[in-house]
């Protein structure tokens, strides 16, 4: 296998210049965890033996408001490219790993961007309230991404959740051509999502943490007894709110790709406005401060 690093645009561009069929993207902001090598293991599968797998490592200063973590979000390129290595040689047949590490000025050589993406209603909701201008950002680069790929798939992780609708909506209403492949959220053994953030918790923050997965859980079981998607909402708030040293930002049950409101709860997109997507799950998503560090989480349920 043939691993390449690329840290500008002609130096990728080089790298996947064979224009073979069968390539992946998988974006990150570096700081993999086992959760960014699922989305690797997955993207191997998709492109199989002889194929090209892309993963890109950039922290996007667009999706950063001022006063959030952008200087202290965790950064080690040299460690991210050996886990990636480990386990495309060890479990992978890829014929190329090419990871792409570009600075701001390689991604936005011009400055800010001129012309900017609206990553529509489902950003104005949930963590768009709390990040108004997160989505706008993460649309703009993972567009900038998709076109200097030119992947056939990209993969993105159901953790975040409302990233994997809204750039599923930019890639149907702007018929970018690839398919987006949802891969499923990487938990420790104890329950708790991984997430590079996770590093900013004490060890007894993590503990507390946990409450996130449990109230997941409770409810999961309210589905499964019947409950709507009131009584589901009700079911995990009320878990989070017994919580020693969590701070509740919402919990909301919502279409899982249309982000409509299904607990009347006011906290996805009102139903009246907009219609749920023929056949979509329902997703049970939460967000939650921990000491400082600001978490979420989500599950897949099924209502009846």
């Amino acid at each position: 296998m043939l691993l390449s690093l690329a840290h500008t645009r002609e130096e990728l561009a080089a790298a996947i210049a064979a224009n073979e069929p069968n390539r992946a993207v998988v974006m990150t902001m570096g700081a993999l965890h086992e959760g960014h090598l699922d989305l690797l293991r997955r993207a191997g599968a998709l492109v199989g033996a002889g194929g090209t797998v892309v993963v890109t490592i950039f922290v996007n200063p667009l999706q950063f408001a001022p006063g959030e973590d952008l200087d202290a979000y965790p950064r080690d390129l040299e460690g991210d490219v050996e886990k990636l290595r480990t386990v495309a040689e060890n479990e992978l047949q890829l014929n190329q790993l090419v990871v792409f590490a570009p600075t701001p000025e390689v991604i936005y050589p011009s400055g800010d961007p001129q012309v900017t993406i609206n990553p529509g209603p489902i950003a104005t909701v949930l963590e768009g309230v709390t990040r108004p201008t997160h989505f706008a950002g993460v649309c703009q680069v993972v567009l900038n991404l998709m076109h200097l790929t030119r992947p056939t798939w990209a993969l993105f992780g159901r953790k975040d959740a409302q990233q994997l609708a809204i750039v599923r909506a930019m890639v149907r209403d702007l018929s970018v051509p690839l398919s987006i492949e949802p891969v499923d959220i990487r938990r420790e053994s104890d329950g708790l999502a991984m997430s590079s953030r996770n590093a900013y918790l004490t060890p007894a923050q993590r503990q507390q943490a946990l409450a996130l997965s449990q109230a997941l859980k409770a409810g999961i079981a309210a589905a499964e007894n019947g409950g709507d998607g009131a009584a589901v909402r009700q079911a995990a708030l009320a878990y989070l709110a017994n919580a020693d040293g969590v701070e509740v930002d919402y919990v909301a049950v919502v279409g899982a790709d249309s982000f409509v409101d299904l607990a009347g709860a006011g906290l996805g997109l009102d139903p009246q406005k907009y219609q749920p997507v023929a056949g979509e799950s329902a997703l049970l998503a939460l967000a939650a401060k921990v000491g400082s560090t600001r978490l979420i989480d989500n599950t897949l349920i099924t209502l009846r």
